[in-house]
């Protein structure tokens, strides 16, 4: 019938988001390209400091090298081919790519939610429970934790990302976005998707609010472990530890639980490409800035290695 010739029909999308700022488009690139350029260049520092200095072994290491290898995967997905669109004015993706994208982006996304929520445990146990906490967090429960996060999201990227692409798609392909992300997508579906969306709340709901509420459930126990530190200077370095990791924290989750849990009517062209910016690409940047810039132990991992490779003039 009609319906199913139409359906066939999409077999690419266009993705819009910023194609409105037609004066800006250089400016854009230039900007998008030197984020990028310094979010790869940070994490991969971060990854080959903790790998290859002796005094970065702690599982909380442990845990920021992993996150800063997601980084690089996670701003990989979606920053070059905005570059390419910026750069080309073409802004076609394939339906295949589309769902290749959506993929990857909806695995880093929720493997760094549980990545996140593994640190605030590391904290916890490192802070609360200073005695157990080599056990609590052996090289072996280290691996675990981060392998059921990175394999538990596959299955999520998969499941979303087959049932969307799924599903007919009849006649418009502008997706007002950067990237192809679910809300967005979802809009563009035929018929009635209110199953769909409500599927996809819920997923983010348990996705994005069990991690978020075991972070909370973390750092309340280490808040009141803090305030019974007798000293000033001891309640000071156990909260600055921490206050890097609930910077990251709150801006990661408050721009995700933003998008990802409400109604696809509420969705709006205009401020939420914006919005998602904040987390796909804002947020990887800032790792490796608050992280290091926060952490004595990561500087002068990073002047020991500055000393080894550039000897010193005489």
């Amino acid at each position: 019938g009609r319906m199913s010739a139409n359906t066939s029909m999409v077999t690419e999308f266009l993705l819009l988001g910023f194609s409105h700022l037609a004066d800006l488009q250089g400016l854009l690139f230039s900007v998008f390209l030197t984020i990028y350029l310094l979010t790869v260049a940070g994490n991969f520092l971060i990854v080959v400091l903790v790998s290859t200095d002796a005094a970065l072994q702690s599982p909380m290491y442990f845990f920021l090298r992993t996150l800063s290898a997601l980084e690089i995967g996670y701003t990989s997905v979606t920053v070059p081919l905005l570059l390419h669109h910026l750069l080309t004015g073409r802004r076609h993706i394939s339906r295949s790519g589309c769902a290749l994208q959506m993929f990857f982006f909806l695995f880093f996304g929720a493997t760094e939610c549980c990545l996140l929520a593994a640190m605030a445990y590391d904290r916890y146990a490192a802070i609360c429970e200073p005695l157990r906490y080599p056990l609590l967090l052996s090289h072996r429960v280290c691996l675990q934790l981060a392998g059921s996060a990175w394999a538990c999201r596959v299955l999520v990227g998969l499941g979303h990302t087959s049932f969307i692409f799924s599903l007919p798609f009849c006649g418009p392909n502008a997706i007002p976005q950067f990237f192809c992300e679910i809300q967005p997508v979802l809009q563009l579906v035929c018929g009635d998707t209110s199953l769909n969306e409500l599927q996809i709340i819920l997923a983010g709901a348990l996705l994005i609010l069990c991690p978020f509420g075991l972070i909370l459930g973390s750092y309340g126990r280490i808040l009141v472990t803090i305030f019974r530190i007798p000293s000033v200077a001891g309640r000071r370095k156990a909260f600055s530890t921490c206050s890097s990791h609930l910077i990251v924290v709150s801006l990661f989750y408050g721009t995700a639980i933003f998008i990802y849990i409400r109604p696809k009517a509420s969705y709006d062209p205009a401020t939420d490409p914006l919005v998602s910016l904040f987390y796909a690409v804002v947020t990887p940047i800032l790792n490796p800035i608050i992280y290091s810039l926060r952490n004595t132990e990561v500087k002068a991992a990073l002047k020991r290695t500055i000393q080894k490779t550039v000897p010193m003039e005489i």
